[in-house]
């Protein structure tokens, strides 16, 4: 029923036989009208359903077309129901404002002239149907997609559901996994601090045996010979002791570090003679470096001990001697992995036995080494990784059984201008004299036995020694009136003042009078104390050291801190 309301053909002419024909004419046609006699019949069956309305004006004229132009307002966004409209010959002013009126108030009108054709008449109402037909499509189509966006907003409502219990079981699987990788990460660190401790415990108890035994037999022995030789052993344990530190505090990335810009073919060049010092008479080093190598930002030192570790740990791994190649490369725009911008490139090949992947994976770990006990400490390689990451580098390993090793070290481009002048290694330490006279010290240490043998030391080099355990006690010694030449402080120090912060106030009250910090390892003290040009001697210390610092300190000026003792560094 409904689609024949869609197509039927309201006719509203109440004067004369102008309805009853239309609507014969237009069954005729097969068309389904509806005789309507008055406005309130009209829209009713309009609100019951209608395909197109033919109407005469005069139908309308003077009538109250309120309720027709209510429902001609309210109609749904897709209706626009189609009128046609008999107009008569009347021209009159007040007759046209009038049709102008109606044409506006039905919006979608068709006018015909009288006389009309029969034939005009039924091709007109046809056409106005058609129309009407492609609104009740439009109509299906947005009730299509209404249903359409319902169902899936409605699907979209699931899977969000579906989603969020997706999301909700992720996260409490996410979680489990933090624990098990929290819990194998905290496994893994005691495992890691159970072979660091153990093998620094194992290292560091034979260097204390050397130096507790030789102290032993020192007291039981009247040769002068083997006096020399006993201490002589201990004064090397010391050294492999302090160099072992400094391994550690390498590995770490805990080393204080002063990178300059350094050329690295005039620095490493430098080193022929102390290779060749270092190696076997078979094993040959070769320096392979481009004219235009670019400059690195590194500690230059330091830089000199990687190499020589690396090079000596390729004379280990070529029994029947072979040749070390030490090449430069410069990597512009360099992207790989944790590293990007220009790079150089430094290797260390040698063509020895190669190593395994199982010694691969672990070259890096701390006290690891194949080499017979008391060869190596295990602490070379990783203190070569510590010193180029701290240097915002890194380090790579490539080798094969058989065929050698090439360990690259990738270091950052110095934009800056490098001296040609190179930073040795100082290769033999020399003695100073006793000197007297050299003036009044103010040593600031807490430590017993530490202050004895820097007491000691410091008399040995000519120097009054006034002793004080805390940094209230110095601060008391200088307001006492008594003359003091240098204040040395340890950093670290019981009672609430460390050495720097003596040191600042020290500077506040007695500004003619020079500090010089000592410290074993305190990295954010010792910051702040080179921050505020506060000199620091780095424990353990030499007498030539000790001589040098304080000397430095006097003048006013830095010690030469780049320089290195590298005998027990062959070790490693």
């Amino acid at each position: 029923m409904s689609g024949e309301r869609d197509q039927c053909v309201l006719v509203f002419a109440p004067i004369g036989r102008d309805g009853p024909a239309t609507v014969e004419l237009l069954r005729g046609s097969n068309l389904h009208a509806v005789n309507c006699r008055s406005i309130p019949e009209l829209v009713g069956e309009i609100v019951a359903g209608a395909g197109a309305v033919f109407l005469a004006e005069e139908a309308l004229f003077g009538k109250d077309t309120a309720s027709l132009a209510q429902w001609i307002e309210s109609q749904p966004p897709w209706s626009d129901l189609p009128f046609v409209v008999l107009t008569s010959h009347r021209e009159q002013p007040a007759v046209m404002a009038w049709r102008r009126n109606i044409v506006s108030l039905l919006r979608n009108v068709s006018l015909l002239e009288r006389p009309v054709q029969p034939m005009t008449l039924t091709s007109a109402i046809q056409s106005a149907l058609r129309a009407r037909r492609r609104q009740y499509e439009i109509r299906a189509l947005l009730a299509a997609r209404e249903q359409t966006a319902q169902e899936l907003e409605e699907l979209v409502v699931e899977r969000t559901r579906a989603l969020e219990e997706a999301n909700e079981q992720l996260r409490l699987e996410m979680k489990e996994r933090i624990r098990v990788e929290e819990t194998l990460r905290q496994a893994q660190k005691i495992e890691a601090i159970g072979q660091l401790t153990g093998g620094v415990a194992h290292d560091f108890n034979n260097l204390l045996m050397v130096i507790s035994g030789g102290l032993d037999m020192l007291d039981r022995q009247t040769d002068p010979g083997r006096r020399r030789r006993l201490m002589d052993g201990m004064i090397q344990a010391a050294q492999r002791g302090a160099s072992l530190t400094k391994q550690l505090l390498a590995f770490s990335r805990r080393q204080t570090l002063r990178p300059e810009p350094v050329d690295v073919a005039t620095q490493i060049g430098g080193m022929r003679e102390l290779l060749d010092r270092s190696l076997r008479g078979d094993v040959h080093v070769e320096f392979d470096f481009p004219d235009q190598l670019w400059a690195v930002e590194v500690d230059p030192g330091e830089l000199e001990l990687v190499i020589l570790n690396l090079a000596v740990n390729a004379r280990d791994a070529m029994p029947n001697g072979g040749t070390i190649t030490v090449r430069g490369e410069n990597l512009p725009d360099l992207r790989e992995e944790d590293i990007a911008g220009d790079y150089v490139r430094l290797s260390v090949i040698d063509t020895g036995v190669g190593m395994s992947p199982e010694i691969l994976s672990r070259v890096f770990e701390p006290f690891f080494t194949t080499k017979d006990v008391g060869k190596g400490s295990g602490l070379g390689l990783a203190q070569v990784h510590g010193f180029a990451t701290q240097s915002r580098g890194t380090v790579r390993i490539k080798s094969q059984i058989g065929q050698g090793t090439s360990i690259e070290l990738y270091l950052p481009r110095s934009r800056n201008l490098a001296s040609k002048q190179r930073h040795l290694i100082e290769l033999n330490r020399t003695t100073r004299p006793k000197q007297d006279g050299q003036g009044q010290v103010l040593l600031v240490e807490d430590d017993e036995e530490v202050a004895a043998l820097v007491g000691e030391m410091l008399g040995q080099l000519g120097y009054q020694v006034t002793r004080a355990a805390s940094g209230a006690a110095a601060l008391g010694a200088l307001a006492d009136g008594r003359t003091v030449d240098l204040v040395f402080s340890d950093i670290m120090m019981p009672g609430g003042m460390n050495g720097v912060e003596l040191a600042r106030e020290i500077r506040r009250r007695r500004s003619d009078v020079p500090v010089l910090l000592t410290s074993g390892y305190a990295e954010a003290a010792i910051h702040e104390a080179e921050a505020k040009g506060i000199q620091i001697l780095a424990k353990p210390y030499q007498l030539d050291e000790l001589a040098a610092a304080l000397s430095a300190a006097k003048s006013d000026r830095q010690p030469d801190t780049g320089s290195k003792r590298v005998s027990s560094s062959l070790s490693s």
